[in-house]
């Protein structure tokens, strides 16, 4: 039986705000939202689910020291930097920007649409690394009601540090993350190598602050009667009992869920 324990993190729970030009959602403390309980998990920093309105976004602002990633579920995002990229990405596409000494960038809603994405931050293993920039592309149908290993520590098995290419996207943290489109009545294991996890359902059908709806997973641990049900914009911290414990998921809603599972040192 499996010893994997798993905690919620309610959507509605999750830190909230409505500026007009950004609706956004914070699962760990961000900006003017702060939780002592849910500061990080692991190398773990952020996961804020965005929505940028049309001609809008954030403008040129600096980092340094963290691994910040870029998740596109709809409309176009356009990434532009002080190492000279410009990119217009598209759903499917992952851009991940290892800010190491330090780098500058914007990131906005292009063209007439709104732009709905994933901004995910990780803490790196090592301080004072050289700037880079990466991308990839996952299509819907290489997700569908399978696991696709879509980031993974850059010195992990079939990694590549091109800045283009195939595969995972490189990342200097111990942190490997799977995403999935999972059809209903699909099951789907995932064993996770890391001492801890975490579990995020995206919220694909519409910006929804208060109790989640849409979308619906059935989580737990392999061979154990407790499960987790999670709906668009829940998720749940998962603490493993011992290295290649199995969480399953399970889609028992009446649509197609779009799932992230992040393997945690």
């Amino acid at each position: 039986m499996s010893a994997i324990k798993l905690v919620p993190r309610w959507s509605q729970d999750r830190g909230n705000a409505d500026h007009g030009w950004l609706k956004t959602f914070h699962t760990f403390s961000f900006a003017t939202y702060q939780e002592r309980d849910h500061q990080q998990f692991g190398s773990l920093r952020v996961i804020n689910e965005d929505r940028v309105a049309p001609r809008t976004g954030f403008g040129t602002h600096s980092h340094k020291e963290f691994e910040i990633f870029s998740y596109v579920v709809s409309g176009e995002l356009e990434h532009q930097d002080s190492m000279g990229n410009i990119e217009i990405l598209k759903r499917g596409d992952l851009q991940l920007t290892s800010a190491g000494t330090g780098i500058s960038h914007s990131e906005k809603a292009h063209g007439d649409k709104t732009v709905h994405f994933l901004q995910i931050w990780s803490l790196p293993s090592t301080s004072r690394l050289t700037p880079k920039y990466f991308t990839r592309h996952f299509s819907d149908e290489e997700k569908k009601d399978q696991w696709v290993r879509i980031v993974a520590p850059v010195d992990a098995e079939r990694v590549s540090a091109d800045r283009e290419g195939s595969g995972p996207v490189p990342v200097q943290s111990p942190l490997t993350l799977f995403a999935t489109l999972l059809g209903p009545g699909k099951t789907l294991e995932r064993a996770l190598e890391g001492k801890k996890g975490y579990i995020h359902v995206i919220q694909t059908t519409g910006y929804n602050s208060a109790k989640a709806e849409g979308a619906s997973v059935k989580v737990k641990g392999k061979g154990s009667h407790e499960n987790l049900q999670l709906r668009e914009g829940d998720g749940g911290y998962i603490f493993v009992g011992k290295q290649g414990d199995e969480l399953v998921v399970e889609n028992n809603g009446d649509r197609v869920a779009e799932v992230l599972v992040f393997d945690l040192d």
